[in-house]
Formats: C-alpha cells, structure tokens, sequence
C-alpha cells in the first residue's frame, strides 16, 4: 500500500519500555508487570501489552495512505485519514485482552503449544476514531444490517504486516456484519489511544478495536476492509483461537468442528501479590483485575484466604469517586475492566489466597484449570491462585 509498508525482518522495532516482561523477541510479544498492570484504571501506552505476529509495519508518508473499503457493497471507496477523521469521533473505553493470557499456568498443568504468559496480557485503554457503522454507510451498508444486497454477511479487516502463519501474508480476521453495523456494538476504527495518536505497536495509523472479543479480532494497521459472505478464511479465524475440549490434541484435531472464538470469558487475576510470595504478618492488600466480554459487567468478586473454603467480597471500581454498578451505562463502562482490592488480616503461616469473578450474566470462573484445558492454551479463566506465607512460617 502507498505509504504503508510491511517489513520482512525486525530492523527497524520501535522503541518499548524497559520494564515489560518480553515473552517472544521476534514476533516481538510482551506484557507489563503484575504491579504497573493496575497502577491505573486506563493502561498507559508504555505498560499496555504487545501482541504481534510480524515486523511492525512502518508509515512512510501517511498523506499517501488510504483504507480500502470493497467486496460486496454497493459502492467501494477509498478513505484517506483526513476523510476518517472528517467523520464523527468517538470515545470508547474498551479492554482488550489476548485470549492467550494466563497460558503459562494451564501449560505448567499440561503443556499447550503458544506464547508464554503470565496475567497481564490485557490492558485498558480509551480509543478514539470513527465507528464502523459509519463508515460502512459510505459504501451503501445502513447500520444494523445482516446481509447486504449483495450477500455480504461479515466484515473483514486485512492488516499490511506479514505473517509466516500467513505464509508471508497480512494477518485478517473478520466479524459479524450484524455486529459491525450496530452503532451499539461500539466497534471502531482507531486512530488514538489514551488521547494520542496510536503509536506503531498498537496499529499506526489505523486500526479496528472491537470491544468485548478477544484481541485477535481487533487488527491492526489496517489496509483493506472488505465485506464477506463466509467468515474470513485466514489462519488466526480457521487454525487458531479456536475452543476445543480437553480430549482434543494433535493428532486428532479438527479445525473445522469449532467456531472463532470470540467474547472473552469472565476472568480475574491477583495483581498486588506474586504466585508465590513472603509477606509480613497482618493486613495485606488483595487487588487486582476483573473482566468479562460482550458488554457483561462484574457483579461480585469473591475473595478466599483458605483455597476456597469460605469466601468474602472485594470492593470493585472503576473511575475514581463513583461507585460502580454492574451494567449501569450511566456510571460504568461496559466495555471495560473493574479493578477489586480487599484488605485482609493474614496471621502467621502460609495462605492460598483465591479470587473468582461472577459477571452480570451469572457466569462465573471455573474452580480447575484441567477442566477447560486445551492445546492451544486459549481462554484461561480458572481461579486465580496465590500462595503466600508470613515471614514467620514456612512453606
């Protein structure tokens, strides 16, 4: 594409912070630490995840660039960023989160094949940019629309970077044109992040968010939207970020038996504590994170000093001085995470401090991690556990 490009080797990374965990050099793939991970209710850039699956593309003259809009529609077009942003902007503060987080605690159960990571595959952010809704009515789509005249049932976004799983070609992934035409849905095509212009790891100059999905679907430096009638066929919607069962391995997989993945499940982790931790005795803070996909909120954080035996409530919040109710649009943001915290009155020996999450549904997370295990390590959402002991106990 003018003006983007898609390198073929990682001479030219951008800068990242120094503090991240990096799980994987190339792709570059790397997360915050537990503690910076909820220093804020919105992720600063610099502690915000990277998930990559190529060289990050490189901008060379962004009055050259232009998204393409095409397939089944009425009328393709052309839109350069001065024309995106010429359409109405809106703010939507969306956590995204890798449906790989928490991998490398099911792999230490039974190993599964993918990137390493711990709890801070996710972030938060406020993103700014056109809804797709919108933009889909330039090319003749009225929003909440199934099927356009043509046929087209989903909506496929085609990045400009290059993937070996693509044997060389972009990364794609698609959703629902039904979902991509609700102005409800929220789906945007971004160009800031926390008030900024979107820095190259997270999708200069464009890219998709798509709130309440796992992150494969939000795809970044976006070349090409085009509209569909099948779900896209590329590797990351056919071969991967797929939900098997625990009997499924290698050898007698079957890709085309499970449907992409795409709400995240409801999910919560222990940020202010380590898996394993000293701690004097007394009162400890308990905080972290909890979330659930599709718009659900958090109705209850369940907290456990003894692996489960008795449970007590976590506060939970979102923006500083209102208090958070579930799924009330009015004093919440449905797209986004809740931080919890507790206090709690540890005496001398050793804890297994516990944390589940119950969304507005009444989903809850599952007690055992074998239960939901599977071979790609996908979708991790089993109790959180931390053990801890006080300097005068031993483990």
């Amino acid at each position: 594409m003018p003006g983007l490009i898609g390198p073929s080797d990682y001479s030219q990374e951008p800068p990242r912070h120094p503090s991240l965990k990096i799980n994987a050099k190339e792709p570059f793939n790397a997360e915050p630490t537990r503690q910076d991970l909820i220093l804020s209710y919105i992720t600063p850039v610099d502690y915000f995840y990277k998930r990559n699956h190529g060289p990050i593309p490189i901008v060379e003259d962004i009055d050259r660039y232009s998204l393409a809009i095409d397939g089944l529609v009425e009328k393709p077009i052309h839109l350069s960023m001065a024309q995106i942003r010429l359409l109405p902007k809106y703010n939507v503060t969306a956590t995204l989160q890798c449906a790989g987080n928490r991998r490398t605690a099911m792999s230490q159960q039974l190993k599964v094949r993918g990137v390493g990571w711990d709890i801070s595959a996710l972030g938060n952010a406020v993103w700014g940019g056109a809804k797709l809704s919108d933009v889909l009515e330039l090319v003749g789509v009225s929003k909440f629309t199934s099927v356009t005249s043509a046929g087209g049932k989903h909506v496929e976004f085609i990045s400009i970077d290059k993937c070996k799983e693509e044997k060389g070609g972009p990364y794609k992934a698609s959703v629902p044109l039904s979902q991509a035409t609700n102005p409800e849905a929220d789906v945007l095509l971004a160009y800031e992040m926390n008030g900024e212009i979107l820095n190259r790891d997270h999708g200069y100059p464009l890219r998709v968010v798509v709130p309440g999905v796992i992150g494969a679907r939000s795809v970044k430096w976006l070349d090409r939207i085009t509209i569909i009638e099948e779900e896209s066929q590329g590797f990351f919607m056919q071969k991967d970020y797929k939900m098997f069962p625990p009997s499924v391995n290698w050898d007698n997989i079957d890709w085309s038996t499970r449907r992409p993945q795409m709400d995240f499940p409801v999910q919560s982790a222990i940020c202010s504590l380590h898996d394993v931790d000293i701690v004097k005795p007394g009162k400890i803070r308990i905080a972290g994170y909890a979330v659930s996909g599709g718009g659900r909120g958090i109705e209850r954080v369940d907290v456990s000093i003894d692996g489960g035996k008795t449970w007590f409530e976590a506060s939970r919040y979102q923006k500083t001085g209102v208090p958070y109710v579930s799924d009330d649009v009015g004093s919440c943001d449905k797209w986004a995470w809740v931080l919890f915290e507790a206090i709690v009155n540890l005496q001398s020996g050793n804890a297994d401090i516990v944390v589940k999450a119950v969304d507005s549904s009444a989903n809850v997370q599952p007690e055992n991690v074998m239960s939901i295990w599977n071979l790609r390590g996908i979708l991790n959402n089993s109790w959180h556990h931390v053990y801890v002991r006080s300097t005068a106990a031993k483990l």
